[in-house]
Order: structure tokens, then sequence, then C-alpha cells
């Protein structure tokens, strides 16, 4: 790769100064690619997966366009939960603590379950750079509290995310309140075909940027267990009894399915908590804290989870479904393995999933096929044998005919002669590999 370094961008000297304290050595691709488009005033569609350094990609530039002078919204960032508007709020307080500009940008954090009437409050005067989950900003926009026709520049992030959580309506409606030359950053692990309308509407010509690099970590172990017709909780409990995780966290493809994971669970009397979309944000705030106090060794959750929020220490993660996104998958078992530690993936499939399992190998991922007995792991056939078989049998096939001495004259009975020979020579092949 290119020797990138983050003096070719054109940002201000005070960024630059931000990013030495940031101790960021060389962008990563997604900021190689991010960083010059804002800067250039574009409007993109940004994909990557977690840990790619996305959140930075377009703070820094947004920071470098800010005319601290002017004292009115500038910069909006929108995320779908709390918890995500939280952490990249606290990336933006460190910036400005980085800076030399401290006393001249202001920054708010507006998000849902905290007093409406202190959020108005704070508006008295209009933040510079303003960061919230879409229901909390709308309702100050409408309230008249929060003006958002002065700003430059609008963040989605996590759009799909958005989108399966019924946020993208608000987003629409405080874009339609906004001025219609704003710069718009959208940011997403997947863009499916329903977010395809709201980007149409919105974007004109916007820069698309994919990142596919580093698609898992290479200290992670991806392991398959078929689940035949056994119950998802049983299989786990038996699990469970292999691994004794440090911190596992099992994900489910929706909350019914986490709810339904988690009371058999908790009826096997496993140490297991539970996270998703859905849970009340007093809950979710509870279930977080008891986390980091290490109180669970499992965890249910859906992708949500696999969105941001720092659970640190996950040695395991254990899809109960496999999700229906490679990119997905790769969010998912990016929890574990993070700076460099190693990390498990272990993958209840079945039989629909073979296809699904097919591309992530063709993207270079290596599984290995597992069942348990008696509490232990068992290695068992590759999940793709009976494929690989009838590959090989088809090549010794075409090896063979091509081997057939093909007649001069063609005689009655030519063609029972000639697969004859054929049968011959494809058991002299099969024995011959037999002994290599």
């Amino acid at each position: 790769m290119e020797n990138h370094k983050f003096k070719e961008y054109n940002l201000q000297p005070w960024i630059h100064q931000v990013i030495e304290k940031l101790t960021f050595k060389e962008p990563t691709p997604i900021q190689q690619k991010v960083i010059p488009a804002v800067l250039r005033g574009e409007s993109v569609i940004g994909q990557s997966h977690t840990g790619s350094g996305k959140t930075h990609a377009f703070l820094l530039p947004l920071f470098s366009r800010l005319d601290t002078n002017k004292q009115e919204v500038q910069i909006v960032i929108t995320s779908p939960t709390r918890e995500l508007a939280t952490q990249i709020y606290d990336e933006v307080k460190k910036i400005i603590s980085f800076s030399d500009q401290e006393d001249q940008i202001v920054t708010k954090l507006f998000i849902g379950g905290t007093d409406k009437q202190r959020s108005i409050d704070k508006l008295k005067t209009q933040p510079q750079v303003i960061v919230g989950t879409p229901g909390r900003l709308l309702d100050l926009i409408q309230e008249g509290a929060l003006d958002l026709y002065s700003a430059k520049a609008f963040v989605v992030d996590e759009a799909d995310l958005m989108l399966d959580l019924g946020l993208i309506n608000e987003i629409d409606q405080m874009l339609v309140r906004a001025n219609q030359n704003i710069q718009l950053l959208v940011f997403s692990a997947t863009i499916p075909e329903r977010l395809h309308p709201f980007l149409k509407k919105y974007l004109q010509n916007p820069t698309h940027f994919h990142i596919k690099d580093h698609f898992a970590p290479e200290t992670i172990e991806h392991r398959l267990v078929p689940l035949r017709h056994r119950e998802p909780a049983d299989l786990i409990y038996q699990i469970s009894e292999a691994i004794n995780p440090y911190l596992a966290i099992i994900f489910t493809n929706g909350k019914e399915a986490a709810n339904a994971l988690y009371e058999a669970l908790q009826a096997r009397k496993l140490e297991v908590g539970l996270i998703h979309g859905g849970l009340p944000a007093r809950e979710r705030k509870r279930v977080l804290k008891d986390i980091q106090s290490l109180r669970y060794q499992y965890i249910v959750a859906t992708d949500l989870a696999a969105r941001g929020i720092d659970i640190k220490g996950i040695s395991h993660v254990i899809n109960a479904q496999m999700p229906k996104e490679e990119e997905f998958y790769i969010h998912r078992v990016g929890r574990t393995a993070r700076a460099g530690m190693e990390g498990t993936a272990i993958n209840l499939y079945q039989e629909n999933d073979l296809e699904f399992i097919k591309k992530l190998a063709n993207r270079g991922i290596t599984f290995t096929t597992f069942d348990l007995s008696h509490g232990a792991w068992k290695e068992t056939k590759a999940w793709n044998e009976r494929s690989e078989r009838k590959k090989q049998g088809h090549d010794v096939d075409k090896e063979a005919w091509r081997r057939v001495r093909k007649p001069d004259k063609v005689k009655p009975g030519y063609k029972k002669k000639m697969k004859r020979q054929q049968e011959s020579i494809k058991r002299q092949i099969n024995r011959s590999n037999k002994k290599k």
C-alpha cells in the first residue's frame, strides 16, 4: 500500500496538531477516501466495517471546514442510538480539547431519555456542532429551539440501522427543513434496497466509497456447528461447557429471537444478559453497566450491539443464527479479536445457510466444522465436503475422457467401447490418487 500521511491533506494547521495528539500515524483506507472528498465539499456514501476509523474520516475534515467566528449550527451528526451518539460526542469533545480553539467551538449532545426543557435551555446560544439521536433533534427543531437551516453538513451514521429502527422518517423531516445545498454524509455497513429511495431523494451525485479490505481479522478462528434438529439453546449450553468464555456475545436476527433465546438460556442457569433496540433506555443503560462490571459471561444481542457499543474483553462470538448479509457477519465477529487479541467465532448453521457460508469462504474466511460430544469439541466432516467430492469426481471424469483414444473410423457400438475405456481410466486415476 502507498505510504499515505495526513500531511498530504489540506487540513487546517490546528487539525494537524489534533491528529498528532490523537497519535494517528497514517490514515485508514476509509479515511484516505473520505477526507479529501469531504474537504472538497462533496456528498458522500461510505461503506465500511466497525473499527475502520470511519468516525474520524468525517470529523477531521468537517472540523477543518468549521468557521469558528460564526455562532450558528454548522455541523449536525445523527446516530441511531443514545450509546452511539454519546460515543461520537466523546470523540468530538476530544478533538476540541486537543485543539487551541477550545473557547471558540461549542458542541452539544441531544439524546432521548433526557430532560427536554433542559435541552431547550442549552440552545439559548446555538452550538456550531450538534450530535444527537433523530427523535430528540426533530423535537427541538419542531419546538423552534434548534435552527437547522444554517448547517453546512449533515451526517447520517449507521444508516441501515436507522432504517431498521424506523428513524429514516425523522431524518427525512429534518432534511426537508435544511438548506437544499447541504453536504450530506451517509455511512452504513450495508446499503439495503429499502435505503435507495432516501439516498436518491437527497444525494444528487454522491461519491460512493466501499471499503472491503481487512474483511476479517486473521486472529479469529471461525467454527461451524451444524444445528440439525437441535434447539439452539441446548446446543449453546453444550458449547458453554466446552468453552468457558471470558465473555461471549450471542447474536440473533431480531428482537423476538433474542428474547426467546435469552429466556431459554436463563432457564438453563447460564449467567446471561440481553441487549437490543427494543429495551427501554434505562434497562439498556443498566445492562451495559452490568456488562462492564463483568456480571455476565454471556450476552444475547441483536446486530444493534455490533454497532459501536464498546464492550471490552469479548473472547467468543456465537451466531445462534447466521446473519443475512456478509458485512453483518464481519460486524459481529469483529467484536472479538480486538487490539491483536485472538478470538473465536462459533456459528450454528443449517442446510439453507450453506450458500451464505460459501460466499464468506470465497472472500477468504476459513471455516472448520465441529460438533460436541460429552462437553468436548470433535472435528467433523468439512461443511463443503459433498460439493468438493462432486467437484473432484467431475474433474476425474473430464480427465478420463481426455485420455480415451478416439477411433479413426466410427463402427457400431463405438460409444459403449469408449465409455468402458473411460471407466477403466477413471479407476486407474482414482487408485493413483489414493496412493498419493
